[in-house]
């Protein structure tokens, strides 16, 4: 304790004062002196005691700081008295307690990064895989030119699959890491549906399948236009891929209170009772996933919907189609 300077100085002063003062009383009495005496030893005791309990809380928070730098955990600091140090101790409490949730968060990004490069390299794989095949294939000169133009074809469907799975990839690094800024602006639902669908409609037609947009001319809501549009292109996508030929996918809008309603639905497939659960989530591929999904569009529709405070959900039942709801907040979007 005494290597602290305030207690040197005070002991000094306290000390100094009580000789001055001792001497003027002594002179004057000595019954005087005995009370002064008394006086004074009690409270160079208190002095010391009190500085003494002081920094022997401050060396249990010192130590307290070594064991948690030494890697411990579920540490506390039990002490509900009140004062400046109390004050300090739950104040160090806390901050160690953000840090491990911090580090908790760390280790789980650590392990979900592990994860999608696991996914990615195995989305990867499959097509390179095939393609090194096809390719060994086609250096045969006695292929005929039918077989040979289909192989051509077959390497230009990885390669395509490839690249929009690498696109999508860079999308969802950019969302992830938050460098990408949203605007906030006022838009015209038909155009954002329109904006999003026009790259569809020939897969559309080509399997003879009936959309309708069943949207007023001047609904509007505030979003993201882009990226907005890239959230609904990924849902009415899977609508499409999932519907067979013939079906229906309809688009329909409504406002309910403080939100707007944005309504994809189709009369495909359905979805399995066991997949509902999962399907937003990155790399999933339910019962019914085609050969060529990788399971991340409607998680990048979710992830767009959330970052502008918006919500996706999905209805659905085997045999009796599937029902996508957007839903963008007037007050918080």
């Amino acid at each position: 304790m005494f290597r602290n300077r305030e207690v040197k100085y005070g002991c000094i002063v306290y000390g100094g004062a009580g000789v001055i003062c001792g001497s003027a009383v002594f002179a004057e009495s000595r019954e005087g002196f005995a009370w002064f005496f008394a006086f004074f030893v009690a409270g160079f005791v208190t002095f010391l005691v009190g500085n003494s309990l002081r920094y022997r809380k401050i060396r249990n928070l010192s130590l307290y700081l070594k064991r948690v730098l030494n890697g411990e955990r579920q540490l506390d600091i039990p002490d509900n008295v009140e004062g400046d140090l109390s004050i300090l101790r739950n104040d160090i409490y806390k901050l160690v307690t953000r840090l491990e949730t911090q580090a908790e968060l760390l280790i789980a990004d650590k392990k979900y990064l592990v994860d999608s490069l696991s996914d990615i390299s195995h989305q990867l794989k499959t097509p390179m895989t095939s393609m090194m095949v096809m390719t060994d294939i086609l250096r045969d000169e006695s292929l005929p030119a039918k077989k040979r133009e289909e192989f051509v074809k077959s390497i230009q469907s990885q390669l395509e699959r490839m690249e929009w799975l690498l696109t999508s990839l860079l999308k969802m690094s950019k969302l992830d890491a938050g460098t990408i800024q949203f605007k906030k602006e006022r838009v015209l639902m038909r155009e954002l549906v329109k904006k999003a669908t026009e790259h569809l409609l020939i897969p559309m037609e080509l399997k003879n399948q009936t959309f309708t947009v069943d949207i007023p001319e001047d609904m509007s809501l505030i979003c993201d236009f882009h990226w907005t549009a890239e959230a609904i292109a990924n849902v009415v996508k899977n609508c499409m891929e999932h519907t067979p030929k013939g079906g229906r996918i309809a688009v329909y809008s409504e406002t309910r209170g403080i939100y707007t309603q944005l309504v994809v639905e189709d009369d495909g497939e359905g979805i399995a009772p066991e997949d509902l659960p999962h399907i937003f989530e990155r790399f999933y591929r339910g019962k019914n996933a085609g050969k060529d999904s990788v399971g991340i569009g409607l998680a990048m529709a979710k992830h767009i919907l959330g970052i502008q405070k918006g919500q996706i959900e999905v209805a659905s039942e085997p045999g009796a189609g599937t029902r996508f709801i957007f839903r963008l907040y007037h007050l918080v979007v």
